[in-house]
């Protein structure tokens, strides 16, 4: 089930706050959260219920490593048997990650490799494994650490699989979201966050159909296409991308933030406007913000972080990023994207050490084209695909303008200039580069979501205003379109 869908909009949110309210109003608070446990299980199921019994076996597995390695607040220090329970629970979880994520690239890599032919298993990814996997994985760390101690198989199931953030995050910790549940206040239907949740959710709604979907069309055009792009058409189809990918998962996140703000639940920020980013760690600190605080409590510090020689700094970083790259897929093209990541972010960490400081402009256009470039790689499916949108780029593949400027611009034609339908889309993909600048300007001087929330106010305006965006979105929902992040 998407959140953008008529059943999902129009029945399973409704009934889902109606009746978790009814049953926490009538004090029967394990009959609200067993309610909300069933209605994500069936939310989870709705794609496809034969990977039900995966997601709950992991839940299982976890919960009983978890409670078993939690130490009391008497024991002054974990012991080795408790080491090796978290061991063991962090190995078996990369493991059911690694199986559906990567033996297919496993196989193909090693008959490249090998000259051997084992067909592969065409194994198909059960969604939001990447995030429940990592979910579970920093519950464990961070029970072994004394930091939770979660002994009620209910909670830890309400824990893992709350919908709003289940498919594709954010990525939470346990001390974070679970006290929310007990809350006395929190358990009463509070219609200030209903509606501030209701905004929130049109406007991440908004950005999805409206805008993503939009950028879509002339996205998969350039990157589908097997002709050569020519300039305008390479850089409308690298632009369209990076903010559809934008726009569809801050979009995303805008609406599992308001859902869970509609029981009353505070999700952590996951997008803090990162294309307003000034340096690669600036963007970093904005772009899927609980992802880049996975990488970095789990993978750099205990790797040793920047407590240790430069060499070895750079080292972790840039480990953390050729993870996080891996974990988005399994392509050898995401390995290429992390790793560009990682070499951008020890490049930036040996240019603090001058303290020279550049021009703002300049910076923020340093910081946001390389973003751009290396999203061609995190999207194209092949290294022949990604050259030619970069070839594109640079202009070694020709201009073409649309074909209604062929008169007007005729004697451009002396200057190997050509006409034609513009990404040849049959959708008017003239329109793109108009539709990058606008959202080029919205996405750097205009408020973000969160600013926008922090502003709301439940008045007749406010409402007006969530009344005309949700029905706008709602007359787009014939064609439905799952998120980019359901993907990794």
């Amino acid at each position: 089930m998407l959140f953008n869908s008529y059943e999902f909009i129009f029945l399973f949110l409704p009934i889902s706050i109606i009746v978790y309210f009814w049953l926490n109003k009538k004090r029967l608070t394990q009959a609200a959260k067993a309610w909300l446990v069933f209605v994500s299980l069936f939310f989870y199921s709705w794609w496809d219920i034969s990977y039900l019994p995966l997601i709950l076996g992991s839940i299982l597995f976890n919960f009983a490593i978890g409670t078993t390695i939690s130490r009391s607040s008497k024991t002054p220090k974990p012991s080795l048997h408790h080491l090796s329970l978290l061991t063991f629970g962090i190995i078996s979880n990369l493991a059911l990650l690694g199986y559906f994520k990567y033996t297919d690239f496993f196989i193909g890599n090693l008959n490249t490799l090998a000259g051997t032919d084992y067909p592969l298993l065409h194994i198909i990814l059960p969604l939001g494994i990447s995030f429940f996997t990592f979910t579970q994985i920093a519950y464990l760390v961070d029970a072994y650490k004394g930091e939770v101690h979660e002994i009620d198989y209910l909670n830890y199931t309400l824990f893992v699989t709350f919908f709003p953030h289940l498919l594709a995050g954010p990525i939470l910790h346990h001390k974070e979201m679970m006290p929310q549940f007990d809350m006395p206040r929190k358990k009463i239907l509070n219609y200030k966050n209903l509606s501030s949740g209701l905004f929130l959710f049109a406007i991440g709604l908004f950005k999805k159909t409206i805008i993503a979907d939009t950028f879509a069309l002339w996205a998969n055009v350039g990157f589908e296409t097997t002709r050569i792009l020519t300039l305008f058409e390479a850089w409308a189809t690298s632009l369209s991308y990076t903010f559809q990918l934008y726009f569809d998962f801050s979009g995303y996140t805008d609406m599992a933030l308001g859902i869970a703000l509609m029981f009353n639940i505070t999700l952590p920020l996951n997008f803090n406007s990162p294309y307003k980013a000034l340096n690669i760690q600036d963007f970093w600190r904005r772009w899927h913000m609980t992802l880049s605080r996975f990488l970095r409590d789990y993978i750099y510090i205990p790797l040793g972080g920047n407590k240790q020689s430069e060499t070895k700094t750079y080292a972790n970083l840039f480990i953390v990023f050729l993870v996080g790259g891996l974990w988005h897929g399994a392509s050898w093209m995401f390995v290429l994207w992390g790793a560009l990541h990682g070499v951008a972010i020890v490049l930036h960490r040996i240019w603090q050490r001058f303290e020279t400081k550049m021009p703002k402009l300049f910076a923020w256009f340093i910081t946001f084209n390389f973003v751009n470039i290396t999203w061609i790689f995190f999207r194209a499916e092949t290294w022949d695909k990604a050259v030619n949108i970069l070839h594109g780029m640079m202009g070694l593949q020709g201009i073409m303008f649309d074909r209604g400027l062929a008169k007007t611009l005729a004697f451009m034609t002396q200057y190997g200039v050509t006409f034609g339908n513009f990404l040849d889309d049959g959708n008017s993909g003239k329109g793109a580069l108009k539709a990058v600048l606008v959202a080029l300007i919205f996405t750097f001087w205009a408020k973000n979501s969160q600013e926008w929330l922090r502003d709301f106010k439940p008045n007749y305006q406010y409402f007006m205003f969530t009344v005309v965006v949700m029905f706008w979105c709602i007359t787009q929902l014939n064609h439905v379109k799952s998120f980019l992040y359901f993907n990794f």
